[in-house]
């Protein structure tokens, strides 16, 4: 029903992605796989539903109507089996955004915020731009898969430490934690009177054979310390319309958390991102699971071609996301010379490992959320690129 192979126009749209890879990359020439939206055209009925409201053409002060939040309580229900309430949902302009509110509402200057890198990069400054300081609880490689340090968690604890943030499922490892890790964070951050900032904003797109767990879904303890913050944006491709939400049970860090939305009068949101997240929710399951069905060839292939091709470069399988984590050590290069090797001479613009922190040298994030024809020009010129190498 939909087609996800045809090519969708980009450049010439303001489009960060394309139209800044010359500022990004130096060269203008390079397919760009690293920014993390996709190539694909939005939904149909999302697209019918903004229509709709375009041709109503007053576009004054609104208000988010009863069916934007029972559409994500459905939704949130279906998909993750995590029944919540509307007075939990709060609003953000942003998932970014809403990870510095929480840094706001919940700590104070000189306070200590833990982070999980390689992690997306964002969390690292909603932490340090506010006077907080970062504590690294670095990911470990465990039999190729990464997994958390619990042991490295708890060490670096101390009476400072207030907050945590989590990446679940995590960008740009691609793992989806079980309810067992989840289980183990959160007792650790429960003994040690410790917030929990869970981003699941890559919760939608979990990959076939695994299942994602609502961190504060595993129990109303560890719910009544966790704020979740969730989006249609990564989902349906609907990050330029900057809506996103905050669930947060606990009715006191609800309330300073609001507090701080209110404060910086940023939460009325607009009339286009809730349309199109109502549209999204109610409409998007049969869609959606196409999409994933269409990103996991794209995996699939990217494995096989490293494994046939390009055995210097190993893929680390993902669980979740349209992202891959390219383990590029073998080549024995710097962050900056391989950027440089991948997009001077394979002609690929990605994410260069070290910027998602400690843990990451050595790495590349690819975004395979494009058509198939476009991943697999992309692996023949960084084959032919590598071939040079050997």
């Amino acid at each position: 029903m939909w087609n996800f192979d045809e090519p969708a126009g980009r450049e010439g749209t303001n489009c960060l992605k394309y139209d800044r890879r010359e500022e990004t990359f130096g060269v203008n020439d390079v397919i760009p796989m690293w920014v993390a939206d996709m190539d694909f055209n939005t939904p149909d009925f999302v697209v019918e539903s903004l229509q709709k409201r375009l041709n109503h053409e007053i576009y004054g002060y609104s208000f988010r109507q009863p069916v934007y939040f029972q559409s994500m309580i459905d939704w949130i229900k279906n998909r993750h089996n995590w029944i919540i309430e509307k007075e939990w949902i709060s609003f953000s302009p942003g998932i970014v955004p809403a990870l510095n509110f929480c840094t706001l509402a919940f700590t104070r200057a000189g306070d200590s915020i833990i982070v999980q890198p390689p992690v997306y990069f964002p969390f690292f400054s909603a932490a340090e731009s506010h006077g907080r300081n970062l504590i690294y609880n670095r990911l470990i490689e465990s039999e190729g898969k990464w997994v958390m340090d619990f042991n490295s968690l708890i060490g670096g604890i101390d009476s400072k430490t207030k907050m945590i943030i989590i990446c679940n499922p995590h960008n740009p490892i691609g793992r989806v934690w079980t309810p067992e890790e989840l289980n183990d964070l959160a007792d650790i951050c429960l003994k040690n009177n410790i917030l929990i900032i869970s981003d699941e904003i890559h919760c939608d797109l979990v990959l076939p054979g695994f299942t994602h767990t609502p961190l504060a879904s595993l129990s109303e303890k560890i719910a009544a310390n966790t704020v979740t913050l969730i989006a249609p944006s990564k989902t349906f491709n609907l990050a330029g319309l900057s809506t996103s939400s905050v669930i947060i049970p606990n009715p006191v860090l609800r309330k300073s958390f609001n507090r701080i939305v209110d404060n910086l009068h940023v939460g009325s949101g607009n009339i286009f991102g809730t349309e199109a997240s109502i549209a999204a929710y109610t409409h998007g399951h049969k869609w959606l699971d196409s999409l994933l069905d269409y990103i996991d060839h794209n995996i699939e292939f990217v494995k096989d071609y490293c494994a046939k091709m390009i055995p210097e470069i190993i893929p680390v399988q993902p669980e979740a996301t349209y992202l891959i984590w390219l383990d590029c050590r073998k080549f024995g290069m710097t962050g900056k010379d391989l950027q440089n090797f991948f997009v001077t001479k394979a002609g690929v613009g990605m994410n260069e490992g070290s910027t998602f922190g400690p843990g990451g040298e050595g790495f590349m994030r690819m975004n395979v959320g494009t058509t198939h024809q476009r991943v697999m020009k992309a692996m023949e010129q960084i084959e032919k690129a590598v071939s040079v190498l050997r």
